[in-house]
């Protein structure tokens, strides 16, 4: 009874189901941004291949990654850089139609938001450049962690968000 009266009374932008839905995407859109400066300020400040020491585990890289996570398929020849371009638009998409589905949905909505904004970071650098600029290498000895960027590190902790709403709702 309320959901009509709300959607009789007010303005279809501020029903709530659409203000939280807003704010999902407000979150996704953050990430872009943070991620897309983010990359702007190390390529405008490191030549390829340039590494900065900043602490003993940790470097400021400037590395172009032309596969998935962890440079998967990076050497498959270029026919990935559309594959991967059309996982992430369909992705996203799906993204954003659960994020309307299930709005009130804290936790399951901020992982969603998370991946959605990393997704589209690394879409747009793969659709502009053909390749992801990565920046961040976390190693141990002589050990690197395959570098990353911050729409990685947004996709990953929304697949952790993601598993941890699963165990919650069981």
């Amino acid at each position: 009874m309320l959901k009509s009266v709300a959607r009789f009374v007010l303005p279809a932008q501020l029903q709530p189901g659409r203000v939280k839905t807003a704010s999902w995407l407000s979150l996704a859109a953050l990430i872009i941004v943070l991620d897309q400066l983010s990359k702007l300020w190390i390529t405008s400040h490191f030549f390829y291949g340039e590494s900065l020491p900043v602490v003993k585990f940790f470097n400021l890289v400037l590395a172009h990654n032309t596969g998935a996570a962890f440079s998967f398929l990076s050497d498959a020849g270029g026919w990935q850089r559309w594959l991967f371009s059309a996982i992430a638009l369909i992705a996203s998409v799906w993204i954003v139609r659960l994020l309307r589905q299930h709005a009130h949905e804290t936790l399951f909505c901020l992982a969603l938001a998370l991946v959605l904004g990393g997704a589209l970071g690394n879409l747009i650098d793969r659709v502009a450049y053909g390749y992801v600029v990565d920046f961040l290498d976390f190693y141990w000895g002589n050990y690197h962690f395959p570098a990353f960027n911050v729409a990685d590190s947004a996709i990953s902790a929304g697949a952790a968000l993601l598993l941890l709403d699963s165990f919650k709702k069981k």
